[in-house]
């Protein structure tokens, strides 16, 4: 699969028409284009981009984290830790930032409150602060509820700030990496599941996710020279294929604003 190429010259309202239920194409932090961006729906494994910022804000990458019975027991996508087992935090990380692995997840809220219930309630406190007004957790994961929501917009805002922590940053744009049991008895191969990083040029980032309600999300970053866009989607059915429209589109907007002298 070849990935980028050339925008055509039509208006972002046609061209982007039912590629997602809701989407925002964001430079530095200003809205190029959006649909329905404001709108609550379920952001599945983006909630993870929460959970690191809430653990990069509260631990440290070396701290040590012993696998619990709860995280075990988790749901949906998992990396198969077993209970007892101690990981790093840094490893944590990588495991659900590329693989979103819930029990991983689970394991790193329970680290950094005692328990989910007060991870959740510290998540929710966090989005207050840093102005996520229309955006609920329940649980830490992703995993669907009704009060469990977000909107682009928010997503859109709650990566920029994850991005200003280097190790998030810096484990988002990895193609491939490793994790290991403190002990060294068990090692885990990680494969980035964004497939845009390494494929699409510049992309660097940031998280998918997928559930049966919330369907294909998606948060991409892809920079080239000087020019960086973040691009949100939520239920994209072609969640790729979009991307790399949406992104390709964004850069050449942006070489002709640059061209006439506006940016």
């Amino acid at each position: 699969m070849s990935w980028g190429g050339s925008a055509h010259a039509v208006e972002p309202v046609d061209r982007f028409a039912g590629l997602a239920a809701s989407y925002v194409v964001e430079v530095q932090g200003k809205t190029l284009w959006a649909h329905q961006a404001d709108r609550k729906l379920p952001p599945a494994s983006l909630t993870k981009i929460m959970t690191a910022l809430l653990v990069l804000e509260r631990s440290r990458p070396d701290d040590i984290v012993t696998v619990g019975a709860d995280a075990v027991g988790e749901t949906g996508s998992r990396m198969g830790l077993k209970a007892g087992e101690r990981f790093r935090v840094g490893d944590l990380l990588a495991i659900i930032l590329l693989q979103s692995a819930n029990d991983a997840c689970h394991a790193l809220a329970t680290h950094v409150a005692g328990n989910e219930i007060r991870f959740v309630a510290q998540m929710n406190r966090r989005a207050k602060e840093i102005g996520l007004n229309k955006t609920n957790f329940t649980n830490a994961c992703g995993h669907d509820h009704p009060r469990h929501y977000s909107t682009a917009y928010d997503l859109a805002r709650l990566t920029d700030i994850a991005l200003k922590h280097a190790l998030f940053l810096e484990l988002v744009a990895m193609v491939q990496t490793t994790a290991a049991t403190v002990d060294g008895k068990r090692t885990f191969d990680l494969v980035n599941s964004n497939e845009l990083v390494g494929r699409y040029p510049g992309a660097i980032g940031v998280k998918t996710g997928y559930t049966q309600r919330a369907g294909k999300c998606l948060v991409a970053l892809a920079q080239r020279g000087d020019a960086s866009v973040i691009l949100v989607l939520l239920n994209a059915p072609d969640r790729w294929w979009s991307a790399v429209d949406m992104l390709d589109y964004a850069f050449a907007h942006l070489a002709l604003v640059k061209s006439a002298g506006r940016l």
